[in-house]
């Protein structure tokens, strides 16, 4: 009896601390289930055509006077594509890596527009890292407009958190760059992160934790804890969260034809990827740097921004810097930036999300996926020769 008595107390007390962490976190805790639920392989499709439906969003509002694309007939896309020694035939390889959608302009007219897994031109897809870009941007206005002084500033100008710390003396251009030398592996410790901060701690205090492995700028190392960092001096610098920055500066003055969404973490925006966005709207938001920053005469980007945005000639901004997997491709102001000299650039989310474009040849790529394999050998690079074969096809 005494023991059924001590079994019956433990029960009640864990029945007890239980309902106490589901009134704490019980909202954060339902919103961790629906996240591994909607990053199943098999469910991979369905979460990157409708995040703001599954997770907490802020809309970000179109303007009044939407640009629009030119539309032909579906052109016929090159046969395939050659990549170290192997041909890849163009159907197969966007069947391959579970293309979701696939949008090719030229001039300004839409060669080419297909939907998969139920989409259409009103869908919304989620950016993934290819957000990263957008933040660049926002960064980018907020430095020509003064809020942010110098991308040579300190973070710790901007961020208190890092006050005292080894971050503070970090300049903000090393972590545009991926080359801010913090002590952070994407591999292994994105999970704590996120798990830290979706139970309640503000991410910079998470980040505060890291100390340095090396001087900025010694080696470019893909860390999205340093778009993070570049989206909390934007809104410190700014007095504006991320999404209200985004709808006033740029969503409004670009011609976008559909409201955008910015998934939230812990309340705020997730500035390392969260946005989802239209197939086209995206290829408008590339369409400002493939026009220098400027649309309908009006300068939205300085040019020095973007020509710095695609600068990729110091050492560890190379493709191929410090002989890392991560690095075949160069890399900017969070853009990449491919081998070859046409001026290429693009925005990779994980999952396979892709902005490309040629100013060469006035060529604009997106394709949205939801590939599971994203990570296997030569993933990017493949996809770099599969854009130029369809760019070269139109021409």
């Amino acid at each position: 009896m005494k023991k059924m008595r001590v079994f019956g107390m433990a029960a009640a007390c864990t029945a007890i601390a239980a309902g106490v962490l589901w009134l704490c976190f019980g909202e954060k805790i339902k919103i961790l289930h629906t996240s591994l639920k909607s990053f199943k392989d098999e469910n991979l499709a369905y979460t990157f055509q409708h995040t703001p439906e599954i997770q907490p969003t802020k809309k970000i509002s179109r303007g009044d006077d939407p640009f629009q694309f030119l539309k032909e007939e579906n052109v016929s896309l090159a046969d395939g594509f050659r990549f170290k020694g192997g041909f890849y035939p163009t159907e197969g390889f966007l069947e391959d890596t579970k293309t979701s959608a696939l949008l090719v302009v030229k001039d300004d007219v839409i060669k080419y527009e297909k939907y998969f897994y139920g989409g259409d031109p009103q869908t919304l897809f989620s950016s993934n890292s290819m957000g990263k870009s957008f933040v660049s941007a926002l960064m980018g206005i907020a430095v020509a407009e003064g809020a942010v002084e110098s991308v040579e500033d300190p973070i710790g100008k901007y961020v208190p958190e890092f006050a005292g710390t080894d971050l503070e003396s970090i300049p903000i251009r090393a972590c545009l760059q991926m080359a801010s030398g913090i002590d952070f592996n994407e591999d292994t410790d994105m999970s704590r992160f996120s798990m830290r901060t979706l139970m309640g701690t503000p991410s910079m205090k998470v980040i505060a934790d890291h100390g340095v492995q090396e001087e900025p700028y010694t080696h470019r190392r893909y860390q999205s804890i340093n778009t993070e960092i570049l989206g909390q001096i934007i809104k410190n610098a700014t007095g504006c969260s991320l999404a209200e920055y985004m709808e006033e500066k740029l969503w409004k003055r670009i011609g976008a034809e559909q409201d955008a969404y910015w998934t939230l973490s812990n309340g705020t925006e997730l500035a390392m990827g969260g946005l989802s966005v239209s197939l086209r709207d995206y290829a408008r938001f590339a369409r400002l740097y493939l026009n220098g920053g400027s649309f309908h005469g009006e300068q939205i980007l300085t040019k020095e921004w973007v020509r710095d945005s695609m600068d990729v000639s110091a050492a560890y901004s190379r493709p191929g810097a410090n002989q890392d997997v991560y690095n075949a491709i160069g890399y900017g102001y969070q853009w990449w930036v491919p081998e070859g000299d046409r001026g290429e650039f693009m925005a990779i989310g994980v999952y396979g999300q892709w902005m490309y474009a040629d100013p060469s040849r006035q060529i604009i790529i997106v394709k949205t996926s939801a590939d599971p394999d994203f990570m296997s050998k030569d993933y990017e690079l493949k996809h770099v020769e599969f854009f130029r074969a369809i760019a070269g096809g139109l021409l």
